[in-house]
């Protein structure tokens, strides 16, 4: 169905790789390349060293992840886009026209619930965000 997909959050250190390598997690079985941007990118930083530790938990690992940026040519080579929350939707499809129709929510499956971001703070933020990421990855493997 696609074979392609681009996660997309702010800074491109917390959520979206944390999404990325869950997903590469859940669909190694397939043919899917999934990828990470971000709309304010830090780029050529790695993810956040709790981002990293909690997947390393789940045998995840994450610590060759760099921040890049978000860029048009990652919007056209890509057939799914995932953001978090709908302000990065509404940026997204605003900057990038192109984008709308194959842009959702990464919590579309679980009612649209918003992923909020957990830079900067305590580990449990980290680790419910972790959780809700994991769940809303599992509800889009059907789809894929």
């Amino acid at each position: 169905m696609f074979d392609s997909i681009l996660v997309v959050c702010a800074g491109n250190i917390c959520r979206s790789p944390t999404a990325e390598y869950i997903l590469k997690h859940k669909l190694q079985d397939k043919l899917i390349r999934v990828s990470s941007a971000g709309l304010t990118a830090l780029e050529g930083k790695g993810a956040d060293a709790t981002a990293i530790e909690l997947a390393s938990l789940q045998s995840i690992d994450m610590s060759e992840h760099k921040g890049r940026q978000l860029t048009a040519s990652l919007i056209a080579e890509n057939g799914v886009i995932l953001v978090m929350e709908q302000r990065h939707l509404s940026d997204l499809c605003s900057r990038y026209p192109q984008a709308r129709g194959k842009t959702f929510l990464l919590g579309k499956w679980l009612n649209d619930k918003e992923i909020p971001d957990p830079y900067r703070q305590s580990r449990e933020a980290f680790e419910h965000v972790y959780e809700l990421i994991d769940s809303a990855c599992g509800a889009w493997q059907k789809y894929l």
